[in-house]
């Protein structure tokens, strides 16, 4: 489906129980890591859709939603999401963010803390002053080049946080995605590395659950537990950067034991 949102429109994947959607349980929001879009979240909605209704927007500027003109901050990314849920008239909701997702996810728990119940972080990118500096002179996905190397540099970057045996298609599909945001392709990415986390990640209140695949983002993510004291933390080190296909059934035990109370 396509909803309204201050950037133009949003494309939404969904997956609803076949009651049409009355009487299950609280609807989730997935929230995709950049410059993926909502659409690797396809397993995912199939197991958990089953009994609630499931939403995976493609974030302003990825996918087939509308671009905003310059690179939005994770706030400006949280409140698109938000426009969604009062689109579409949700009175409370759970969340579930995936790497840059996961900051979304927060920020949206922050600012409405009435309406989002509970929320599901999967790697955190928490970066510190050397990382944040590092990642602005040397962005990803690498900027186009005339002669094609950007596109065998961001090819190895993918492939080197998947399993050896993870198939080229696999990495064909996450090459793409971020061949079609263009120019936003980092913008996700950036605004995670800008982003406050030690400011803004204490002001979540709402119970977190802290999956921790060994990802690109593995040594980054334990930095949450000060910032959110409360959370569950889980480790998962035999996952990686393709939890959301490899370890889908992983995510959908721990989401339902977290989410299902």
């Amino acid at each position: 489906m396509y909803v309204d949102c201050r950037f133009g429109q949003l494309h939404v994947h969904t997956a609803f129980p076949s009651n049409g959607g009355f009487d299950e349980l609280v609807p989730l929001i997935c929230i995709h890591p950049s410059p993926l879009t909502g659409r690797v979240f396809r397993r995912l909605l199939a197991e958990l859709g089953q009994d609630r209704s499931v939403y995976a927007p493609d974030l302003p500027g990825h996918g087939e939603s509308d671009s905003p003109e310059v690179a939005p901050a994770v706030a400006e990314y949280a409140a698109a999401v938000g426009d969604m849920i009062d689109t579409l008239r949700l009175r409370q909701v759970d969340l579930l963010g995936h790497q840059t997702g996961s900051l979304v996810a927060a920020d949206l728990a922050v600012s409405r803390p009435g309406q989002v119940r509970r929320v599901v972080l999967a790697g955190v990118p928490v970066f510190d002053a050397k990382e944040r500096e590092a990642f602005h002179r040397h962005p990803w996905p690498a900027p186009a080049r005339e002669d094609g190397t950007h596109l065998a540099e961001e090819w190895q970057r993918i492939r080197r946080w998947r399993a050896a045996a993870a198939p080229a298609r696999r990495i064909g599909q996450a090459l793409a995605a971020g061949l079609q945001a263009g120019d936003a392709a980092s913008w996700g990415t950036a605004a995670a590395a800008d982003y406050a986390a030690g400011e803004r990640l204490p002001l979540v209140r709402q119970p977190v659950l802290v999956l921790r695949p060994k990802d690109e983002f593995w040594d980054m993510t334990p930095r949450a537990d000060a910032l959110l004291p409360e959370a569950r933390r889980v480790d998962l080190p035999e996952q990686d950067a393709g939890l959301l296909d490899t370890g889908v059934h992983e995510v959908v035990r721990y989401a339902r034991e977290f989410l299902d109370r």
